[in-house]
């Protein structure tokens, strides 16, 4: 069956950095595109970023982190990143990953990010 699990979350300061990770299982990696998600609490879950499917990997950001976040894929470890830097307070959330267009989602990893 269809896996995606993240890893990556945990406490970080105010101008910190983190990367997350997404592992899929049980699809075709490659020809996917996939995506992050956060909820913030008492929040609707929000889009984040995507990459597109194959080695090119066009990407598409929400304003609010262009130029501090970066998505990326290797297609080999079927396992997408969000690289996150420059972090702030509203960054704080749980973040999911998702293939795009399919009701396949991970658990989620909490981030915190301290003031």
């Amino acid at each position: 069956q269809v896996q995606l699990v993240e890893s990556g979350g945990g406490l970080v300061q105010a101008g910190g950095s983190l990367r997350l990770s997404c592992a899929a299982s049980g699809i075709i990696f490659s020809i996917n595109t996939m995506a992050w998600y956060r909820q913030a609490p008492g929040k609707q879950r929000e889009w984040v970023a995507t990459i597109s499917s194959g080695g090119g990997g066009i990407t598409t950001y929400t304003n609010s982190v262009k130029g501090r976040f970066t998505i990326s894929r290797d297609n080999v470890k079927n396992t997408a990143y969000l690289q996150m830097n420059s972090m702030k307070p509203e960054d704080t959330a749980v973040y999911y990953c998702r293939i795009l267009n399919s009701y396949y989602w991970g658990q989620g990893t909490q981030v915190t990010v301290s003031s």
